[in-house]
């Protein structure tokens, strides 16, 4: 049995992706669910289907870049529910090319959504989930903070959202630690998919209107990056349904690392062998030259 078993999920970026199949499991174990989501119609869409699941759902259009609109979630949450045994900080966006032809409007929108928006999550339902385990013995809570294999390597092209990603593995790792200094009942866990098919890749549909980037358009390396990875998420074997049963089999298995792809941990290991030697880092493309190759002329217009 699942110790999550008709406990209270709350889950950010709830309307699609990893946060939308999350949702089905919990509805599927008998939890109330909140789902948190910044595009309102598709979270009223996913609403009545995992209301049609038999969960009782409570949906709040949610910006998690904004502290108030978390916090917010939590104290409707406490009200309508209590306290959550599961949290899903789970809203990300995507973003690609150079690194310094980001503007500073790019910068504030992806590190507020990617990386306060777990802060914010933290924040508001660590304290929460710590009071409930210290006034009921039988209570288990599980944070899980979405990063990405972008957060363990560093491939080019893609600087903003790496760096992005870096900030929650570490955010995350921190949380564990501190954790295990005052609780055996709360942990924390992340995870770090690789390519799958989510609406990542076209995040820029919920980029709030004062997030805008007056510039006339992409960058020729930003278009380029958006067509590789339109290419390789495209081509996941591995679906968000699959993801979001990985989130749930480490909560029961108290496991804080989840990956997607735990092939690509082999690029970790020549990373941290880079690190450790120390030796510049690696052609991240010494597998497959040909697309270093082509990459390379694209950037370079030929």
């Amino acid at each position: 049995m699942n110790p999550l078993q008709g406990g209270i999920a709350v889950i950010t970026g709830a309307a699609s992706g990893f946060g939308l199949e999350a949702s089905r499991i919990a509805a599927r174990l008998g939890m109330k669910v909140v789902m948190a989501d910044v595009q309102a119609d598709a979270l009223e869409l996913s609403r009545h289907e995992i209301e049609g699941l038999g969960a009782q759902v409570l949906a709040l259009r949610t910006d998690v870049a904004r502290a108030a609109d978390v916090d917010a979630l939590a104290q409707a949450t406490v009200q309508r529910f209590g306290v959550p045994h599961f949290v899903f900080n789970n809203a990300g966006v995507g973003a690609g090319g150079l690194i310094w032809e980001h503007s500073a409007r790019d910068w504030d929108w992806v590190f507020g959504v990617n990386v306060m928006g777990v802060a914010h999550g933290v924040r508001a339902f660590t304290p929460l989930m710590l009071a409930a385990a210290g006034a009921d013995p039988a209570y288990r809570g599980h944070i899980v903070n979405t990063a990405s294999m972008a957060g363990l390597l560093n491939p080019p092209n893609m600087g903003l959202y790496n760096a992005s990603k870096h900030a929650v593995v570490s955010l995350s790792e921190t949380l564990y630690q501190d954790l295990s200094l005052v609780s055996e009942r709360v942990h924390a866990h992340v995870l770090c998919p690789y390519f799958v098919p989510t609406g990542i890749t076209r995040s820029d549909r919920n980029r709030p209107p004062e997030m805008a980037d007056a510039t006339a358009g992409p960058t020729r390396s930003q278009a380029i990056q958006q067509a590789m990875i339109d290419q390789a998420v495209s081509k996941g074997r591995v679906t968000a349904a699959q993801v979001a049963q990985f989130v749930f089999d480490a909560c029961r298995d108290n496991r804080f690392y989840i990956y997607s792809h735990p092939q690509a941990l082999a690029a970790v290991q020549t990373r941290l062998e880079d690190i450790m030697t120390p030796r510049n880092p690696s052609d991240p493309f010494a597998a497959k030259p040909e697309i270093g190759a082509r990459l390379r002329a694209d950037l370079h217009g030929r």
